[in-house]
């Protein structure tokens, strides 16, 4: 009798963005623990990235996830694009952000490519400046969408200094 398998569908995009082997020098010899990167977002403007370690690869995703999950937050975007250009700093990363017109797609490497698929960007321009380590890339990317600001947030701004001049 075949046993139905059942998948069970996450209402998240899930996607492993870096698993590094490290080792720890013993007494003994080696001992070697694997950590993870992971980025989760609903594929509607949220998203959070995740950082998990143990002995064996699934349980260093199982807590990067879960890790991911519990920072999630919401991100200005504006349609299928972010609501201005920005740059984002983390360490030594640099990640420049910068909107882009329908049907351009997505242009980013690795990890920001990660990023904005999870959060549900369709047209963006990236570059990663300064540092290629994927760990300060994927926080430097968070950084800066972190500080997006809403599109009528400038308007909101400027309208609200008028009032106060009159």
């Amino acid at each position: 009798m075949a046993r139905e398998r059942r998948e069970i569908k996450s209402e998240f995009f899930e996607k492993v963005v870096f698993v590094n082997r490290v080792s720890k020098v013993v007494k003994g010899g080696r001992k070697f623990s694997f950590t993870a990167s992971v980025v989760v977002g609903d594929e509607k403007g949220s998203f959070g990235c995740g950082y998990g370690k143990a002995k064996e690869v699934p349980e260093a995703i199982r807590k990067a996830s879960s890790s991911a999950k519990k920072a999630m937050f919401k991100v200005a975007i504006d349609g299928s694009t972010i609501t201005h250009q920005i740059i984002g700093k983390h360490g030594a990363a640099r990640v420049l952000l910068k909107p882009a017109k329908g049907g351009t797609g997505i242009i980013a490497g690795g990890a920001v490519r990660s990023v904005c698929e999870a959060v549900g960007i369709k047209d963006i321009l990236t570059k990663c400046l300064k540092s290629n380590n994927t760990l300060n890339i994927l926080k430097a990317c968070e950084q800066g969408l972190k500080s997006l600001k809403a599109k009528d947030y400038r308007s909101r701004n400027i309208k609200g200094k008028t009032d106060e001049t009159n």
